[in-house]
């Protein structure tokens, strides 16, 4: 593993430490740029592997940590939270509210406070992998600790 000590990195690890899960972060060099390349670099589900997905829903981003072995069903989102259409973002319209690039987006660490959801189907995983801030890192969470530190709202997404 390397070390990382600058850029959106830095920043998911400081919300993580200030928030009491700690830093959990590991860096591969190799990379982790999908759900599929984490889940076998750390050994573990892909469904254990937390996407976070930007979405724009009427021009405001919308977060949505999704597990990594399905697709998100945006009309399923859209009708739960009463909304017309929710539509995937641009790559520039995720660096501009995440302050990360798309692949490599965290659940934290972002400029400001993003409206996100979490998909209920990730409870049933003890420990959770979530992109954190580039390609080549990612943290462990608990679902729990997932829900609280992004103040989710629980949902089914798929």
């Amino acid at each position: 593993m390397m070390e990382y000590d600058g850029g959106p990195v830095a920043l998911v690890r400081s919300a993580l430490v200030r928030s009491g899960i700690g830093d959990t972060l590991r860096t591969f060099p190799a990379g982790v740029p999908t759900a599929l390349a984490a889940a076998e670099a750390l050994e573990c589900d892909l469904a254990a592997i937390t996407n976070s997905l930007i979405f724009d829903l009427n021009g405001e981003p919308l977060l949505i940590l999704a597990s990594g072995a399905a697709r998100v069903d945006t009309k399923l989102v859209a009708e739960q939270l009463g909304e017309v259409r929710i539509r995937r973002a641009s790559p520039e319209f995720v660096l501009q509210h995440t302050g990360q690039e798309v692949g490599g987006v965290a659940p934290v660490g972002h400029p400001g406070k993003i409206r996100t959801l979490l998909d209920e189907s990730l409870q049933k995983h003890d420990l959770l992998w979530a992109g954190a801030g580039d390609h080549n890192s990612m943290f462990s969470v608990t679902y729990k600790q997932l829900q609280e530190v992004t103040e989710a709202l629980e949902l089914k997404v798929r």
